[in-house]
């Protein structure tokens, strides 16, 4: 690209129909920067000192809530897709912190379950995550914590909905 060329680019360029989209305005983006932001700041709790990323993470707190599940309900649940469950659950289980047991009624899936020490790490992470969301929500006034938890569920039941095509979304021509 010439230095000519560069100067022609607007500095705002337009989208269709004329609109532009500000990325720093757009819900998803700035959702996605919240989470992203959020799940870094909570890595940090079990990164270093348990040596688990994000997906085991998520395995294990998952099977610590509700107990014995397959990896295709803790997917579903952590909404994770299956490659990364399954690898989440491999280094879990080489570490002994998730035991498998055949499931006799379908032979392609198992039932997982914390293993004693994976239930201490749980018990061990648990309060600290816990204390890591009062923390985070102390910077949101008492009166609208209800509000923004009624908002998240509502956003969460909306795109359910568009995911699954219930409710229409404008289709790209």
């Amino acid at each position: 690209m010439t230095d000519q060329s560069a100067q022609r680019l607007p500095d705002h360029p337009a989208g269709v129909g004329g609109t532009t989209l500000k990325l720093d305005e757009f819900l998803p983006y700035r959702l996605n920067v919240c989470s992203s932001l959020v799940t870094q700041a909570l890595s940090r709790i079990y990164a270093e000192r348990y040596r688990i990323g994000v997906s085991e993470w998520r395995v294990l707190v998952t099977l610590g809530e509700f107990g014995m599940m397959t990896a295709k309900a803790i997917g579903l649940h952590s909404h994770m897709h299956k490659t990364k469950v399954s690898r989440a659950v491999a280094l879990l289980e080489r570490r002994k912190l998730v035991a498998r047991k055949a499931n006799r009624a379908d032979l392609r899936e198992a039932f997982l379950s914390l293993t004693p020490a994976g239930r201490d790490m749980y018990n061990e992470l648990a309060p600290a995550a816990l204390e890591f969301v009062r923390q985070l929500m102390e910077t949101v006034d008492l009166a609208d914590r209800v509000a923004l938890d009624r908002a998240l569920s509502k956003l969460i039941e909306r795109s359910k909905q568009l995911s699954v095509g219930i409710a229409t979304v404008p289709a790209l021509r």
